[in-house]
């Protein structure tokens, strides 16, 4: 149980922000994207023993990921994840962590997931 194990919490997916997954690598570089255009980010969590990426998204985005190598997580669905004072090289943490109700926009996400440099890392990945 999340409860027993100190520092990680177990989240609610689909009241209010939904979760996209996808790998570490094709997330990474579709986050370094993000940065460099200047887009705002929500919270982006690393799974660093299962090589994913969570973003935080707005609800009701199901259908923008068709075609995309990613998951689509909501209702139903539940994230455990580090508190601030678990971040270490073997977990993982939070790569993005505003401080403010922001969440990654799908369009831009989606447009980062597109980018060739991407597209590149996922057939490589393939």
């Amino acid at each position: 149980m999340v409860i027993d194990v100190p520092g990680l919490r177990l989240l609610k997916v689909g009241d209010g922000w939904d979760v996209v997954r996808t790998s570490a690598e094709v997330g990474l570089l579709a986050l370094a994207y993000l940065r460099c255009v200047g887009t705002s980010v929500g919270p982006v969590l690393y799974d660093r023993p299962n090589g994913r990426l969570y973003y935080a998204v707005p609800t009701g985005s199901a259908a923008c990921w068709d075609e995309l190598p990613v998951r689509h997580l909501s209702t139903d669905s539940w994230l455990v994840a580090p508190g601030l004072e678990l971040l270490d090289g073997w977990f993982g943490g939070w790569c993005e962590l505003p401080d403010d109700d922001t969440l990654t926009d799908t369009e831009a996400l989606r447009a980062a997931l597109q980018h060739p440099y991407v597209a590149t890392a996922l057939k490589a990945v393939r």
